[in-house]
């Protein structure tokens, strides 16, 4: 392998591993490999790198969506989700773990994010299924398996960042996650089902003894209703035509504070930590997208995906072989890197190879988000465990024994969308021809 190449790698392994920012270790590995291996002015690189990357009209959607889900993490209307699913659900097999999983649906449709949908969900249910007797490795493993929901359900910041670096529509990944996260999530269900069959002592207490069920179900639906106001502020506007993600965000931060309002937790304090928060945010993965950027340019230059893919073409690996590859090697960063990280530096490598072995961009951009999300529930980094720790106060190692089943479903969710990559491109397709 050329020193071009190598050096480069090598740096990115030191890099990453010396707990340096990744958005200023991302920047040094390409101002020190092309200062090695290219006489080009790289001062002039790295200023017209930067600009491309962020001068994106996309991009503009992603503090607008951080915003609302800042928001939305000090709002109360959350705290009637329980309420309102619970007689819906109580009757099901496994009865209420399921409000984690329909309620971490519901919340990562309006939130983007897949820590602030565990966070606010986990804060409301933990405490209310553990009274009811509940088996406590069930409610912290359908909490880490359904809150890393709020990266492949729209709209999700993760999408935005993947659409700006591949140049992929971000309205067509959006529709393109809809559905295999509503999937997901049925499979989570179906696994609280059968483990409710197997072993009915891990599930709690559920009084089913209400006469008046239909009625009780009716008259709590109005503590859905802000759910319903989001969703159609940002699915009802972006797919009725009516507004761009950007407008869409927009429009959806104007509502959060409009039902903020309303229900008396809107003031001073929340918004000024709420907006605290999303500049400490965006600052962050502004810096990230900068500096991927200029790494991805830094590559071409160097000809490292070339020479990759020339060396993966050379094996004659089948396109499903291929994915397994992949799926190992993203196991493997997700137990040492975060999620974002793990997208800004696969990204130029990766996507040339699985578009070259016959699969759409837009499906590739699910198949990393999955991948992401098991980033989020592996071990030692995985954000939604170090959340899930936070609200138990159980040991990690607790935590990741729990999420462990969730984690292999979500395994065999990933090969199911590999061998029928229709579940992806289908509603983009109608959607969009």
């Amino acid at each position: 392998m050329p020193a071009s190449i190598l050096v480069p790698l090598i740096l990115l392994v030191l890099v990453l591993g010396s707990g340096v920012w990744v958005g200023l270790g991302l920047f040094g590995i390409g101002i020190i490999s092309m200062e090695l291996f290219r006489s080009i002015p790289v001062e002039k690189l790295l200023a017209q790198a930067v600009w491309n990357g962020l001068n994106s009209p996309e991009l503009l959607a992603l503090p607008l969506f951080i915003m609302m889900a800042e928001l939305l993490f000090r709002s109360r209307f959350i705290d009637g989700l329980f309420e309102a699913l619970e007689p819906w659900l109580r009757r099901l097999p496994g009865g209420l773990l399921h409000i984690n999983i329909v309620g971490c649906t519901l919340f990562a449709l309006i939130s983007g994010s897949s820590a602030a949908t565990t966070s606010s969900v986990g804060r409301i249910t933990i405490k209310e299924l553990s009274e009811r007797g509940y088996d406590e490795k069930l409610i912290h493993g359908t909490l880490a398996g359904a809150g890393t929901l709020g990266f492949l359900i729209p709209p999700s910041i993760v999408m935005i960042i993947y659409g700006v670096l591949s140049q992929t529509s971000v309205l067509k990944l959006f529709a393109a996650g809809l559905l295999p996260g509503l999937l997901l999530a049925a499979c989570f269900m179906g696994f609280v089902m059968i483990v409710a069959f197997l072993r009915p002592e891990k599930i709690g207490h559920v009084d089913t003894s209400d006469e008046n069920i239909w009625r009780t179900r009716f008259s709590r639906l109005p503590r859905l209703l802000p759910f319903l106001i989001l969703i159609v502020s940002i699915l009802g506007t972006m797919y009725g035509g009516l507004a761009s993600p950007t407008e869409a965000a927009a429009v959806a931060v104007v509502a959060t504070i409009g039902i903020m309002a309303f229900e008396g937790s809107l003031s001073i304090a929340s918004l000024s930590a709420a907006a605290i928060g999303t500049s400490r945010t965006v600052s962050m993965l502004g810096l990230i997208i900068a500096a991927a950027s200029f790494l991805s340019v830094t590559m071409g230059f160097l000809g490292m995906p070339q020479a990759i893919e020339a060396h993966i073409a050379n094996l004659d690996l089948s396109p499903l072989t291929l994915i397994l590859l992949l799926v190992v090697i993203y196991i493997i960063l997700g137990s040492f890197l975060e999620g974002m990280s793990i997208i800004v530096i696969t990204i130029p490598i990766a996507l040339p190879l699985v578009v070259g072995a016959g699969y759409d961009p837009i499906w590739f951009g699910i198949f990393l988000i999955l991948m992401v999300e098991l980033a989020q529930i592996s071990p030692p980094v995985g954000m939604n465990l170090f959340v899930l720790q936070g609200l138990t106060r159980k040991p990690l190692g607790q935590i990741v024994l729990a999420a462990l089943p969730f984690f292999f479903i979500m395994l065999s969710f990933v090969a199911l969308l590999a061998v029928a990559p229709g579940i992806v491109t289908w509603l983009p397709g109608v959607l969009f021809g």
